[in-house]
Parts: C-alpha cells; structure tokens; sequence
C-alpha cells in the first residue's frame, strides 16, 4: 500500500529514497496546517466564547479561523498540488490550483468581513495595527495574484513570451504572499494576546500556551512547504508546455526575441 501511494505521488523513474521522504514531509506538513487550523478554532472556540455572526466578539473570533484556513494553510496546499500532483495533466493541476485558491480567497473575505463588523459594532478603529497593514496589503496582493494566475495561465489572454515572463514572477509571490500571510497571523496572535489576557500572559497561562504553540506550528507549517517547494528534486518533471515557456524565457533573458508570439 506504501508503495502505491509513493508512486501516485512521484513516478518510479525518482530514486525510492527521494520518493519515500518526498512522501513523508508531506504528511507532515499536513498535520502541521491542520493542527494550526484546529488550534484556532480550539482558542476562539473554547477560551473567546465560540463564533456566532451578530457583531459580538464572537463574530471576531471567525477572523482568525478563516486567515488561518484560508491565507496559511489553503494557500500553502494550492502551492503544493505542482509537487504532489507531478505527473498529473498540466491543465488539471492548474484548475484544482486555482480552485483551491479560490476557497483561500472566499476565506480571507469572510474572515475580513468579521473583523470590520465587529469593529464597526464596538466602535473601535480600523487598521491602526502593523497586523492589520500587513493583514491589508497580504490580502491585496493575494487577490491581484489570484486574477493574474487566471489571466495569464489557466486561461490565458496574454502571449507566450508574457506568460514566459510573468511566470518566475508569479512563484515567487506565491512563496512571498505564504510568508507574508504567516507573518501577519504571527502579529495578529500576539496582538490578541496583549489585548485579551496581557496580565497573566506572562504567567503561562493555557490559553497563551496555546496561542504561542499555535505560531509555532505556523512557522514550521510554513517552512516545510517552502523547503518542499524549492527542493529541485520534488520539482515536476518537465513537459512541452513547460519547455515552451523556458524557451521563450530563456531567450528573453538573453536579449533576443520569441519565435513566437
């Protein structure tokens, strides 16, 4: 059964060791985004009074729930289908990517919404926080990349020596925008915390045991899928349409032009 499962991931022509470790980070890193999903909802749901959607500080406690689901750890898997889905069609990997995306993206907005009603109900002020600056501009730069991908790649309106340019690009802030989504819910934790419990924080209380084991699964969350992600080995292996944009790149960066357009 182990076997089976290592060769839908990698195909056999990859060494088993390569195979067998590729497969095991990313069961990891599986435990690790969902454990940080479920000790959100653990904190807001057992130590803040749960979640309703009436304005009350419970609405707030969803905001923290959707960022984590939706920007961390949705986010990160939709990175990651390119390394488990390897020898999947390219154009099914793109429509389970950008769906997956999508979900992230439904996600953030509502936990968005969350947090500016229960603001606007307790009359406090928005975005004064280095959380919420960062929170904002992650937010931003995640819907920007999401119409970019559809528009450049699943279906793509732009030429081929454009979609050649744009692509390095677009990996990179997809890496860029996990880090940032990870840094910002590192800032919200703690601002929470300051807010809701500062006196007895520093007495290690549970809840803020809790709260600081949750940013540590956020870190290590994020750091496995950016070492899966950048490994050359668990890269997909190469495919004509793949080879069509690096030519097309290559010679971009080498100061000539396409052969076609």
């Amino acid at each position: 059964m182990k076997s089976r499962v290592h060769s839908a991931i990698m195909d056999d022509s990859v060494p088993r060791p390569i195979r067998s470790t590729f497969a095991w980070l990313v069961g990891a890193s599986q435990i690790l985004g969902l454990a940080s999903v479920v000790l959100t909802g653990v904190w807001m749901g057992h130590y803040r009074g749960g979640f309703a959607w009436d304005g009350s500080a419970r609405e707030f406690n969803l905001h923290p729930l959707c960022m984590v689901l939706g920007l961390v750890f949705l986010h990160g898997d939709a990175i990651l289908v390119y390394r488990v889905f390897r020898n999947e069609a390219k154009k099914n990997v793109k429509l389970l990517h950008s769906i997956i995306h999508l979900l992230a993206l439904i996600m953030s907005i509502i936990g968005f919404v969350a947090v500016f009603d229960f603001h606007r109900e307790a009359k406090i002020p928005d975005m004064y926080s280095l959380h919420s600056w960062c929170g904002m501009a992650t937010l931003v730069l995640f819907c920007i990349q999401w119409v970019m991908g559809l528009l450049f790649f699943l279906f793509p309106v732009a030429s081929s020596w454009l979609r050649a340019l744009y692509l390095p690009i677009h990996v990179f802030c997809g890496l860029l925008l996990l880090v940032m989504a990870i840094g910002s819910s590192l800032l919200g934790i703690t601002e929470k915390l300051l807010f809701s419990i500062m006196p007895a924080y520093s007495l290690f209380t549970p809840e803020g045991v809790l709260a600081n084991t949750l940013g540590i699964l956020l870190v290590c969350f994020g750091t496995l899928l950016g070492y899966l992600i950048t490994r050359e080995e668990y890269r997909r292996p190469p495919n004509p349409e793949e080879e069509s944009l690096s030519v097309h790149f290559k010679t971009l960066t080498e100061g000539g032009s396409p052969t076609t357009p």
